[in-house]
């Protein structure tokens, strides 16, 4: 579980600290927001399009290898992008480091999900929930500090002992891979991994473009159908293969569906705040630092709640903990949107969604482990995984474009829309059986 949380707050940490700096980024390369966005969506697209794979490849490659393999890669990627000379380059860079979080990603629930009893699982996912709240949580105030004193480059090197720590823990104490050789080897489709990733990567690129003046209408519509192409492609083999990319005994498991819908929209929730609030700071005088103290108060607020969310899981179900959650964030996103310039309002509003999300998050993660088939847990990490970075796509994208065509009080508006649908479908869905 430490090494775990080891990996969990390393991708945190550099979510938060990237997007503070954002406006730096545009700054310092004079490039229009939805051009610097993709500093995080290739980051974020590289584990939509692999997260899933990966999760099944650790089923029977092992996950500890995989885990060692993601925190050596994520610190070449790191020291990359310290040195990009240009944004393509940094873009390029930040592939790089997306495929080592794959690598960690895909294998973190899992092996919670390995090395704790069925009725403590929920418990768990709180206490990795926790370290990533501590990853976002110093990300804003050390990114906006480090931004302030020494430029955006260093906010890449701080990944690196992390990192180096990571390795030497996991040498050390991730559970052995023998049990795992033992499965039979899988087949991968590859043509429905590429469709999928190109249909992700066109619908995001589609989103991002729409916040950039002067694009050409053919491009937007070359990139919608891509995106209608590639999904298409995908669904039809995932239908009729036996190893499809998320296996259908998963897919069947309408708990398992539900749950992943409404994590999406939670996690939109999340990064497109995280994305949003830097701008309205610039915007207001403030730089780099003040935002990353502002959006400090978020993930702080987040840590906090996480355990109670996961403990209230294991007693009472996922409802409760994940209807509250929402209820509180779509509280705090209609807040902002009405008052976005007060800075009081601001505060108190990112420490009701920030402990409401810590309240959604453990919970919701934890009813859809349960509802995966034994024998499931790295597929259905995998899947969790996917939602989390689909959500964070979304929320980037969607947010960015409500920032540059409407202002700030629309990107809330929206977000705030994203958290209430959550916790709608966390009402309405039926509970999830525990792993069997």
């Amino acid at each position: 579980m430490g090494t775990v949380c080891i990996g969990a707050f390393m991708g945190q940490l550099d979510a938060s600290i990237v997007t503070v700096a954002l406006p730096t980024l545009a700054a310092d390369f004079h490039a229009p927001l939805g051009a610097v966005e993709w500093v995080v969506l290739a980051y974020v697209l590289v584990l939509v399009a692999a997260i899933v794979l990966v999760g099944r490849l650790a089923d029977r490659a092992g996950r500890r290898t995989l885990y060692l393999a993601g925190f050596a890669v994520f610190v070449v990627g790191s020291a990359a992008c310290a040195v990009a000379p240009s944004l393509g380059l940094l873009i390029a860079a930040r592939v790089l480091q997306g495929g080592g979080a794959v690598l960690l990603q895909a294998n973190s629930v899992a092996l919670i999900a390995d090395v704790m009893p069925p009725d403590r699982i929920g418990a768990g996912i709180g206490v990795q929930g926790a370290a990533q709240a501590v990853g976002l949580a110093v990300g804003p105030s050390a990114g906006g500090a480090l931004i302030a004193l020494a430029g955006w480059r260093a906010i890449f090197l701080i990944n690196i002992p992390a990192g180096i720590l990571g390795i030497a823990a996991g040498l050390l104490l991730l559970p052995r891979d023998a049990s795992h050789r033992s499965l039979p080897a899988s087949r991968i489709d590859i043509p429905a991994t590429a469709a999928f990733a190109l249909a992700a990567g066109s619908a995001v690129a589609l989103l991002s473009l729409a916040a950039v003046p002067g694009e050409p209408a053919w491009l937007f519509a070359a990139l919608g159908l891509a995106a209608v192409t590639g999904a298409a492609t995908a669904w039809s083999r995932q239908r009729r293969r036996p190893d499809a990319l998320i296996e259908n005994d998963l897919l069947r498991r309408r708990p398992f569906l539900t749950g992943g819908a409404a994590a999406l929209l939670s996690y939109g929730t999340l990064f497109g705040l995280l994305l949003l609030v830097p701008f309205l700071v610039e915007a207001s005088g403030g730089g780099a630092l003040r935002a990353g103290l502002e959006l400090t108060v978020l993930p702080v607020a987040l840590g906090l709640a996480a355990p109670f969310g996961g403990r209230l899981a294991d007693r009472h179900g996922a409802r409760l903990p994940a209807v509250a959650g929402m209820a509180m964030a779509a509280a705090a996103l209609a807040a902002l949107a009405i008052a976005p310039g007060s800075t009081p309002i601001r505060l108190v509003a990112l420490a009701v969604g920030g402990a409401g999300q810590g309240l959604f998050i453990p919970a919701m993660n934890a009813s859809v482990m349960r509802a995966a088939p034994a024998g499931r847990t790295g597929a259905a990490a995998g899947a969790v995984n996917l939602v989390r970075s689909a959500g964070t796509a979304l929320g980037v994208a969607a947010a960015g474009v409500a920032l540059a065509l409407s202002g700030p009080r629309a990107g809330f508006a929206l977000l705030a829309a994203f958290a209430a649908s959550a916790g709608l479908i966390a009402a309405v869905r039926r509970p999830a059986r525990s792993l069997s």
